[in-house]
């Protein structure tokens, strides 16, 4: 199975960031050392920025099926967030507030002083943690199947209800089993380094609708971006933290800044019900054909409800 590479810039590698780039028209790869970490992101477009974060287990690359479209309007930045993709990944700060202070470093050192912040999955997480910490940067937030962690993670089944768990998540008594798994230091790495593909494979059939949806180029990606014990041990580290992050949150004020929620047949129910509690101003859109990987199932349906709020 093919390695990415750690040289970001290796034109050999058919993963790199440079290959990959060629997928995005009009965008640029960059670098930049902030919050003591090198991030990786990628820029392109003008108008209001719009700050894209993505989710576990992909990288920048998913914002594919939207990204050009969303840059016909908006500054479109998308950004390998703390130990994903070919960002650095230190032994530490992967605490969800330590992560937007990353991003706000950032966008400090590009000039940016408001943006539009938009994430998925780990990203949503990131990017509400940066609009709670941030707000006089925020202009609008944009979360789809991923909110900030809260007390409910901790009411998560350790065994599914029987009947539940089959071979598409059930959005009624949902089984995240890798929850668990991720917070386990160490062992992950030697199951799945060099095997991540087995993982990848049953998670996208798990929570998506159509997983043809997710193309072989995308899934070889990310299998590469996260075939080795080192990027194993970084994603699990976004895990990890979540009982620091619900203790961050017991002290955020509710966010005022407009705020659209955006949620799968799996999560928009839960989105409807703990969005408004921590947001005074939220929309929210259900897609409910499909399943956790809105961009890939139904790009169109997150185009049009995204470009209608920012608007």
């Amino acid at each position: 199975m093919t390695q990415l590479s750690k040289n970001p810039t290796e034109p050999r590698n058919l993963y790199s960031d440079e290959a990959l780039i060629a997928h995005f028209p009009g965008f640029t790869n960059q670098y930049a050392t902030v919050n003591g970490v090198r991030l990786h992101y990628v820029e392109g477009g003008t108008g209001e920025p719009l700050v894209c974060l993505p989710g576990w287990p992909q990288t920048w690359f998913s914002y594919q099926p939207v990204a050009v479209e969303l840059a016909k309007r908006y500054r479109v930045i998308v950004v390998d967030i703390r130990g994903m993709g070919s960002s650095e990944k230190p032994h530490s700060g992967y605490d969800k507030k330590t992560m937007a202070a990353d991003i706000l470093a950032l966008l400090q050192q590009i000039g940016l002083t408001k943006v539009n912040m938009m994430g998925h999955d780990i990203g949503g997480m990131v990017a509400m943690s940066f609009a709670f910490n941030y707000p006089q940067f925020t202009q609008k937030l944009v979360v789809l199947d991923g909110s900030h962690p809260s007390e409910g993670i901790l009411q998560m089944s350790l065994i599914p209800p029987a009947g539940t768990f089959t071979e598409k998540m059930d959005a009624n008594r949902p089984y995240a089993w890798w929850m668990g798994f991720n917070q386990v230091k160490g062992l992950p790495e030697q199951l799945l380094a060099g095997r991540f593909q087995y993982l990848l494979d049953w998670l996208f059939n798990y929570v998506m609708i159509d997983d043809r949806k997710m193309t072989t180029l995308e899934r070889s990606i990310y299998a590469a971006s996260y075939n080795d014990a080192e990027s194993i041990r970084a994603a699990n580290a976004w895990y990890q933290t979540f009982l620091q992050d619900i203790e961050d949150a017991k002290v955020y004020e509710p966010l005022a800044m407009p705020v659209l929620g955006i949620g799968s047949y799996i999560s928009f129910q839960y989105m409807k019900m703990g969005l408004p509690y921590v947001a005074k101003d939220v929309q929210l859109v259900g897609i409910l054909d499909s399943g956790h990987y809105l961009f890939e199932e139904q790009p169109t349906q997150v185009l049009d409800a995204v470009l209608s709020f920012l608007a």
